[in-house]
């Protein structure tokens, strides 16, 4: 399917600008990555703890915020998933010993701030597991003759948690008489939960924690892992082609990497593994597009043979653009319904696809070709000079002396 045909757009004749943007975005990320002292890196590679939390009525994130900061060292950021009443909340915490304490912080810091007035955290139903739901109830359930046995309690507990769990609960009741709806819970066993037992008007549903020394080593990783991609499409574009053409390729996806990282530092946004990924997927991506426009150059050097390169690299654009358009077009509408709608949790990674498209896109034709012609450029250059300093043949030269011979003659008399 193509979207045009014929199309002769001048697309080298308009670089100029497009290399302009490159060079103005790089500068930008380089000079917001040298005053913020690096990126600005996620859980994942600083460490610390990622927490979701799901709140029973929309959460007030700045008190949330304050109430942490206070409690705990480091930066703490608080970011609502859209169209929910749940929260991630993220700490950046810098010794092991942080660590283990981090869990408990948090939880008895939004016990104060968000539990029931007196209640103990200890107490709290919706953040229990099976083992302490059913220390807490053996006793007080024999001894108000609710009718469980010892073995049926482990069972009714686990009937409980899975009603608590499901949707549209989702870990968090706000009231023991929504129990009435499991089958098993009579309301003998609903009074001893409202006596024994509390509700926070929230629950935690996930929490993530990663030590400082892991996060670094996940961070090395990181980059060893990309560059080793790198250096293997280096390899397989030089073997493929000609070497030339894996610079080119190389060089434009390291541009489209250092923008899209240099974006990341501008609008303060977090380098985590997910985003790590979407840059790897980046890299495939904008080397599979380079990769087309090379081929297609590459088949009409064999038959545009008298066609001044530039001419036929531009041809060539031309020929390859309905593809572009289309797998780009399409991939981009993907990627920009995730960054819109995606949430928090996407959205670093959908931000990279986002950007990544976009300079990826433009850089197989604005960058990577116009590295192309620049050393053909060169090559042409360097053979003319060759050409031109070389000495004449030795027949030439003396040819060229027997013709003035007889003028030298005639000048002598």
């Amino acid at each position: 399917m193509e979207i045009f045909k014929n199309t002769n757009f001048d697309f080298l004749g308009k670089k100029a600008p497009f290399i302009g943007a490159s060079v103005v975005l790089l500068l930008a990320g380089f000079a917001s990555l040298a005053m913020k002292g690096g990126p600005r890196y996620g859980i994942d590679f600083a460490g610390g703890t990622m927490t979701a939390v799901r709140f029973a009525q929309p959460p007030d994130e700045d008190k949330i915020r304050k109430t942490l900061s206070a409690k705990i060292s480091g930066e703490i950021s608080v970011q609502k998933i859209v169209g929910t009443n749940e929260v991630m909340i993220g700490t950046e915490l810098k010794t092991e010993g942080e660590l283990e304490k981090a869990r408990q912080t948090m939880l008895d810091t939004l016990h104060a701030t968000f539990g029931q007035a007196g209640a103990n955290p200890d107490t709290d139903f919706n953040s229990m597991g099976i083992d302490k739901l059913v220390g807490k109830l053996q006793d007080p359930l024999q001894r108000a003759g609710a009718g469980v046995s010892t073995d049926g309690l482990r069972t009714l507990a686990q009937q409980i948690l899975e009603f608590r769990d499901t949707p549209p609960r989702s870990g968090l009741i706000t009231s023991f008489d929504e129990l009435k709806g499991v089958p098993s819970v009579t309301q003998p066993v609903i009074d001893v939960m409202k006596k024994e037992l509390s509700l926070a008007t929230f629950a935690v549903r996930s929490f993530e924690l990663v030590g400082p020394k892991i996060g670094e080593e996940l961070r090395w990783q990181a980059i060893k892992v990309t560059l080793l991609a790198l250096a293997g499409m280096l390899v397989y574009i030089g073997l493929r082609f000609e070497w030339v053409y894996g610079v080119a390729a190389v060089i434009a996806v390291f541009h489209d990497t250092l923008i899209t990282i240099g974006l990341f530092s501008i609008f303060n946004k977090d380098l985590s593994l997910p985003v790590v990924a979407a840059l790897l997927t980046l890299v495939g991506y904008s080397m599979n597009d380079t990769i087309v426009v090379f081929d297609r150059i590459r088949e009409n050097l064999h038959v545009m043979k008298n066609e001044a390169f530039p001419s036929l690299v531009n041809t060539s654009i031309n020929q390859t653009l309905s593809r572009t358009l289309m797998t780009s077009g399409l991939t981009f509408l993907t990627v920009l319904a995730l960054w819109l709608f995606g949430g928090p949790v996407l959205n670093g990674f959908s931000f990279a696809l986002v950007v990544g498209i976009i300079v990826g896109t433009y850089s197989s034709i604005f960058i990577a070709s116009p590295i192309l012609i620049f050393w053909q450029n060169m090559l042409e250059s360097r053979k003319q000079q060759a050409k031109a300093a070389a000495p004449q043949p030795v027949r030439e030269t003396v040819k060229q002396s027997a013709r003035e011979a007889p003028r030298r003659g005639k000048q002598g008399k």
